[in-house]
């Protein structure tokens, strides 16, 4: 097992002072996204690197997987994922959360054969949705600060940002220590995460990096909020099947 060192502590140290800095409220700034320049550089920075290598990469393991074996490994990644959001609801205060997942964590680990077969939701425990960091941050009260893309990973927030050492130190899965296991099992979820959202790039009109930040910035209230948020785009509220 790799030990937890002293990155972890500087990481919880920064994630703890730098947010403080730029915003103590609730309410996200009237310009979301200042640094857009710097953004759009990067979301075309890690559009072109989707579009050539790994977006062909997961049609290809969508194509050769089998559905339910395909369904199997997802099962087993979220599993996986309790971990953290256990630790994120206890940090929430969420206890009534945090047993739910505790509970799926449980009855998948070993009646569903580590996560392979999605046991818990026949038993009342259905999957929830996940946790992270920058959630915990947001419910402690530290503002969202301003949208950032980053580099390889992605949308963010300043907030999200500073959220993402955490939510590595709480991955069981960067926790194996032999190496060609740990490339493996990284591999394996990184092409299961992108083979995911194919289906949903159907939904993309528009101005890509705008309509991908728009989502993002709303989806990441709605979690924060655990419920409905308000519509930008002009419709009824989004409810929970609207993310599916």
């Amino acid at each position: 097992m790799k030990p937890i060192t002293k990155p972890l502590l500087l990481a919880l140290g920064l994630c703890f002072l730098t947010p403080f800095s730029f915003a103590q409220d609730e309410q996200p700034p009237a310009n979301p996204d200042p640094w857009q320049g710097f953004n759009r550089a990067m979301f075309s920075f890690n559009d072109t690197l989707d579009r050539w290598f790994l977006k062909p990469l997961a049609r290809g393991y969508t194509f050769v997987m089998p559905d339910p074996l395909e369904k199997g490994v997802s099962n087993i990644f979220s599993n996986v994922l309790e971990v953290p959001n256990v630790i994120n609801g206890v940090l929430q205060g969420d206890i009534k959360g945090a047993g739910h997942d505790t509970g799926r964590l449980l009855v998948n680990t070993t009646l569903g054969i580590g996560g392979l077969l999605d046991v818990a939701k026949y038993m009342n425990l259905p999957a929830d949705e996940r946790e992270d960091f920058g959630q915990t941050l947001a419910v402690w009260g530290v503002g969202q600060g301003p949208y950032l893309v980053l580099p390889f990973l992605g949308p963010s927030t300043v907030r999200d940002g500073f959220g993402k050492p955490v939510d590595w130190y709480t991955d069981p899965t960067n926790y194996i220590d032999h190496v060609p296991t740990d490339n493996t099992v990284k591999g394996i979820s990184l092409l299961n995460t992108r083979a995911e959202l194919l289906p949903l790039e159907k939904n993309l009109t528009g101005d890509k990096y705008v309509f991908i930040r728009d989502v993002y910035l709303q989806r990441r209230d709605y979690l924060i909020h655990n419920g409905k948020v308000s519509d930008d785009f002009g419709t009824e509220d989004f409810g929970e099947d609207d993310f599916e």
